[in-house]
């Protein structure tokens, strides 16, 4: 690697809470490696507790293990992140009001936190692929690059 950073990170966590700690110090540490601000960070990573919490909470209908995967990638002057979940179908991106009751307990709590993941972040888009969820999230950095 030549002492160059990772410019991308895999992070594999289970359908359980106490694992959300872990991908935010995974996330902190890539975006400190990289001079990433610790805002941005912030930001990611609030949005990642978020969906992830949703995810696990309430996409799946058994309590058997499951695999969830956050991809993180610096692509240009933009922190893209993948999350890849095999739960029930859900696109963050589209809470409508009469569907909200019949997928979260608190319909309330989960729209203010939807709207808080699509305030922090720049992109947030959502595609069902072969099975499984897939949220791609995008945060521009605003690195200075001139002082």
């Amino acid at each position: 690697m030549n002492g160059e950073a990772h410019t991308a990170v895999e992070i594999a966590l289970t359908n359980d809470l106490r694992e959300i700690a872990g991908v935010a110090a995974s996330i902190d540490l890539f975006c400190e490696d990289l001079s990433i601000s610790p805002e941005v960070a912030y930001a990611v990573n609030l949005a990642l507790d978020e969906l992830l919490t949703n995810t696990i909470s309430y996409g799946y209908s058994d309590e058997e293990p499951r695999r969830i995967e956050v991809l993180v990638r610096l692509e240009g002057e933009a922190l893209v992140v993948a999350i890849v979940d095999d739960g029930e179908a859900f696109d963050p991106t589209q809470v409508p009001e009469s569907d909200a009751t019949a997928v979260l307990a608190d319909p309330e709590i989960a729209r203010l936190g939807l709207l808080l993941v699509n305030r922090m972040m720049d992109g947030i888009e959502y595609q069902r692929r072969a099975g499984c969820n897939v949220v791609i999230l995008t945060k521009q950095i605003g690195r200075d690059t001139g002082t």
